[in-house]
């Protein structure tokens, strides 16, 4: 549904740091998405994480998940990247890493918005590698004026 064109354009997110490829389809009168990040060797974290085991780090999965989880909000909001407002990370629930992911791979994101009031929006997100679960997770995002400063402000 959406080339990389298309989420450059929704997402605020550049190399190294954007890790989804493709949006593949957006179902459910707008509430479930699925995309898919491919995992290749050329990636900047596996010459160190791990010398001789290139697995990608769950942490970095766990930042695809939620792209693909903004994505989907941006798409329901109507909100762009020049609006002067961004969606965070704002928070995690329930994670559980089930199988590493490793280059040749190809992670599926599946999300689907659970909720959503005022600013916060609220996802049931899994990645997958050839239908064998690889991370599941409760995640939330959270709408926010990007020009706001938030040093200091208790705020990260």
């Amino acid at each position: 549904m959406f080339d990389i064109g298309e989420i450059l354009k929704l997402l605020p997110h550049r190399y190294p740091f954007l890790l989804v490829d493709r949006v593949l389809s957006i179902e459910d009168d707008g509430r479930v998405l699925t995309a898919i990040k491919n995992v290749t060797y050329n990636e900047p974290f596996f010459p160190g994480h791990f010398p001789g085991l290139p697995t990608m780090p769950g942490v970095l999965i766990l930042e695809a998940m939620a792209q693909a989880c903004g994505i989907l909000a941006i798409q329901k909001s109507g909100v762009r990247k020049d609006s002067g407002f961004i969606l965070y990370f704002a928070g995690i629930d329930d994670c559980r890493f089930k199988r590493p992911v490793v280059p040749g791979d190809q992670l599926r994101f599946r999300v689907e918005l659970e909720k959503q009031k005022r600013d916060l929006w609220k996802f049931k997100a899994q990645a997958s590698v050839d239908g064998e679960l690889a991370c599941a997770a409760d995640m939330m995002c959270a709408l926010k004026n990007a020009g706001r400063d938030t040093v200091g402000d208790g705020h990260a």
